[in-house]
């Protein structure tokens, strides 16, 4: 079927609740930007295939039957070679990646294949980076994760304050919050396997340690004017008006290490990132702590752990089920990322000067958008894959 040139891109993962939402995404960016590229979908289950096509059809009334589907089963290591054989990108949506994400990616670096995913478990992503990015760099291939909302908003964010900021920026603050637009709407607010990659980078979280005392052997310049990070407890933020709590996610773990990779490529002072999450009411902080809790202390022991994965609409106090978030929730749904960022006027020759005075200029930013779970991820998720194919001159070195 693939003799000559591969497709542009596949969707590995199409059938799933991410997946379904990301090939409406990439259909509407081909046709807006009047791009020449063709792409398929795989997953284990051709009739699913066809029937998440068909699916897709009935809702948008887009023509999806000459649309290449694939048989690509996780556990079955010749069909996943063959699929990344057949493509220049495989977009990956097939988790948890700690668990599924290795084989795919090394079935990657196999055949020469890009590789985007949407994972935001730090111990995957810097294994990934650890074990692959030499061999990776050496056959011109970009393997690339965190490209949805953990973490491409705060990510970028960081940067386009940075690059705004007219003078050197010291350290960065976000904030990130959720709004719901009217409702209210009943149901989760995320899918069962966004919670579950969530258990188990809790699970695993111990393996950073010695991940990262491999990956980053140097240290970054240290600084004289730290910003400590609020790690434990919470506190109201009187600008926003918001309680708040440090972020659990990835978002700082992904934004050091594009810090590092300036500081390593451009000689870009590395700056220093806090993370955190804001809530409207001190009760729904407080409930989502109690919560947050209950499952880091359950997520240590796999009978515990099995038991949060039996039931997770139960032990998220309704957050995440099977189901996921309605269509018109997810519609209604928006976040926003403060950036507060502090520095000095004065621009540095070197990235390893300081400043005697503290810092004395601040810098806002804000990133925003709407549906950040499935509808701006799926399309952060599209546009990272088209952004390698139809941009490769402009991506780094490595």
């Amino acid at each position: 079927m693939f003799v000559g040139d591969r497709l542009d891109i596949i969707i590995f993962g199409a059938t799933g609740f991410t997946g379904k939402r990301t090939i409406p995404q990439l259909t509407k960016l081909i046709k807006s930007e009047n791009l020449s590229l063709t792409w398929g979908i795989a997953g284990r289950s051709k009739a699913r295939l066809k029937d998440t096509l068909l699916e897709i059809h009935e809702e948008t009334g887009e023509d999806y039957n000459k649309i290449p589907v694939i048989i690509a089963d996780i556990d079955d290591k010749e069909s996943i070679e063959r699929m990344t054989a057949s493509a220049k990108i495989i977009i990956n949506i097939v988790g948890p990646y700690i668990f599924y994400g290795e084989r795919v990616v090394a079935a990657c670096l196999k055949s020469g294949t890009h590789h985007v995913d949407v994972s935001g478990e730090p111990q995957y992503m810097e294994f990934i980076q650890l074990r692959y990015h030499e061999a990776a760099k050496t056959r011109g291939i970009y393997l690339v994760s965190a490209c949805g909302f953990d973490s491409i908003p705060v990510d970028l964010g960081i940067v386009f304050l940075q690059k705004n900021f007219y003078g050197t920026l010291n350290s960065v603050a976000t904030y990130m919050y959720i709004r719901k637009d009217g409702g209210p709407y009943p149901g989760a607010t995320t899918h069962f396997t966004t919670y579950e990659s969530a258990i188990h980078a809790i699970a695993h979280y111990k393996q950073l340690r010695d991940i990262r005392s491999k990956l980053f052997r140097e240290k970054l310049p240290a600084v004289d004017h730290k910003v400590e990070t609020k790690w434990c407890g919470f506190f109201k933020n009187k600008y926003l008006e918001k309680w708040c709590t440090v972020y659990p996610g990835s978002d700082r773990s992904v934004s050091l290490r594009t810090q590092r990779y300036m500081f390593t490529a451009c000689k870009q002072r590395p700056i220093q990132i806090q993370c955190y999450v804001g809530y409207d009411s001190f009760l729904h902080l407080l409930t989502t702590l109690i919560f947050s809790a209950i499952i880091l202390v359950l997520s240590k022991l796999n009978f515990t752990r099995k038991l949060l994965l039996k039931h997770p609409k139960f032990f998220s106090g309704g957050f995440a089920s099977h189901e996921g978030p309605s269509k018109q929730k997810q519609e209604n749904t928006t976040f926003n990322v403060i950036l507060l960022g502090r520095g000095w006027c004065e621009i540095l020759l070197d990235p390893t000067d300081e400043f005697y005075e503290p810092p004395e200029k601040l810098g806002l930013a804000r990133v925003s958008g709407k549906n950040p779970g499935y509808g701006a991820t799926c399309l952060m998720l599209t546009m990272s894959a088209i952004m390698i194919l139809t941009e490769n001159d402009k991506m780094p070195d490595g």
